[in-house]
């Protein structure tokens, strides 16, 4: 039986009723707590190979560790394996000190040669997937990573994947793949994808305490998949198949795409009325059904909504088929940071400067406040249009050292002289551009600075204020 053949009799059974009853399933015995003593048990044997030591794969790793299963961890960056031996990854305090206390050991090893999956008895795929410009999907990473997966299985390995990519990739990638090695998927291998649901910065959302969605080729695929997610999640949500689990996470995706986008214009819209978007957004919240609050900001960032809607998007349009309200939303999440480059642009303007003669501080770098993470920040291309108007820029962002604009490395700057009189102080800068702040810090000196252009709607500070 082909891998074709072995989808569609797959897709059947589910229509059929074989499958269809147990879909949708919200597995708690999969839960960490039920599998904890069997993974402690198997500590000296089981051994799973994580590919992709990103912001997903690290922690994936880590919480493995704890549960006493062996790790190898594969990232091809060399770059990438030096941040983590040296401290220097964007990872929570407590994982840091975890890693920092069993780096070396041979339960946790840290390699960047795909032979070492070989050994392994299940294997996650956690490298992260991105766009380009263009907003289309830059997949080679990720092909080249499961051709080399398929390359170095052996019968008896769990396959799971877990990065946000298009439907039918699993299939594609490695289904079909192992299918022409001899591999019989569901007999020989065991397949599934998993995709990932982290909320960096917010501890009541971390990966532990969420459920994950999991969809599985067969049956014996399922029940390997979560056992081996098991320490991950509270519990696994079965869907009929890996194809409706890729489907899933690009819903999630867009559905916060367009619902960022919605913001954005009601704060559009509030500002019109001299209303304030925050409160509306709040008090809308009252509402006890048919409202999720989402708040303007300067733009997204970070691994998922800039990112992963384009995935469906370009696939649609294959098949003749757009999807107009998220290429809309998508649309206006690309240019926001423009919208900010040009608000600020106005705002120098009108208060008589030239250009080239001002100097202008960016509050906040990484995408979103909590994290050290500049991934797809909309920092970077405001002050790339700013520098390329001849304005002189500096960021500050207590939990991001440097920046990497236009090739170019920008180093942050402490604007408050009770900590730093070295430098420029809050009045030397034309105006404060905010995009975010980071908890736990103060920016009262915030309120010295001639303008402060206010991108979180929250901050009424600066001796004059203005929204974006």
């Amino acid at each position: 039986m082909t891998s074709q053949d072995l989808f569609e009799a797959q897709v059947r059974d589910h229509f059929e009723g074989t499958a269809f009853a147990r879909r949708g399933e919200h597995l708690r015995e999969t839960a960490p707590g039920a599998l904890r003593a069997t993974h402690a048990a198997e500590a000296g044997r089981a051994l799973v190979a994580v590919v992709g030591l990103g912001h997903t794969g690290l922690p994936s790793a880590i919480a493995l560790r704890r549960a006493g299963v062996r790790i190898v961890g594969i990232d091809t960056s060399a770059s990438r394996l030096s941040e983590i031996r040296g401290g220097r990854a964007e990872i929570p305090r407590a994982d840091w000190e975890y890693l920092r206390a069993h780096m070396g050991e041979e339960d946790f090893e840290l390699t960047g040669e795909f032979e070492a999956l070989s050994a392994a008895d299940g294997v996650l795929i956690c490298v992260p997937t991105t766009v380009d410009r263009r907003g289309v999907a830059i997949t080679e990473p990720l092909t080249r990573t499961c051709a080399a997966v398929v390359e170095h299985a052996r019968a008896g390995q769990t396959l799971v994947l877990t990065s946000s990519t298009y439907v039918g990739s699993t299939r594609e990638l490695l289904v079909e793949p192992l299918s022409e090695r001899g591999l019989c998927v569901g007999e020989d291998v065991f397949v599934a994808f998993s995709p990932e649901r982290t909320d960096a910065g917010v501890a009541e959302h971390e990966e532990l305490l969420s459920p994950r969605v999991l969809g599985a080729v067969t049956e014996a695929c399922f029940g390997r998949a979560a056992e081996l997610l098991g320490p991950l999640c509270d519990g696994c949500h079965r869907v009929s198949s890996p194809a409706a689990a890729e489907m899933v996470k690009l819903y999630e995706s867009s559905f916060r795409a367009v619902n960022i986008a919605l913001a954005f214009e009601m704060a559009d819209a509030c500002r019109t009325h001299a209303l304030d978007p925050i409160e509306i957004t709040d008090a809308a919240a009252t509402k006890p059904s048919g409202f999720m609050p989402h708040y303007p900001s300067p733009g997204v960032g970070g691994h998922a909504v800039g990112v992963d809607p384009h995935h469906l998007l370009e696939a649609l349009r294959e098949h003749g088929r757009p999807a107009t309200l998220i290429e809309e939303a998508m649309r206006t999440l690309a240019a926001r940071p423009r919208r900010v480059a040009m608000r600020a642009h106005e705002l120098l303007l009108r208060s008589g400067c030239q250009l080239r003669d001002v100097r202008v501080l960016v509050v906040g770098a990484a995408y979103k406040p909590g994290v050290a993470d500049a991934t797809n920040a909309p920092a970077v291309e405001i002050i790339s249009r700013l520098l390329q108007e001849g304005v002189q820029v500096d960021f500050h962002d207590p939990l991001l050292g440097a920046l990497w604009v236009d090739g170019e490395a920008m180093h942050s700057v402490d604007p408050d002289p009770r900590r730093d009189a070295s430098g420029f102080g809050p009045e030397d800068y034309e105006l404060a551009i905010v995009l975010g702040t980071q908890p736990g810090h103060d920016y009262g000196w915030l309120r010295r600075c001639p303008q402060v252009l206010d991108c979180t709607y929250r901050q009424r500070t600066g001796r004059r204020h203005f929204l974006l």
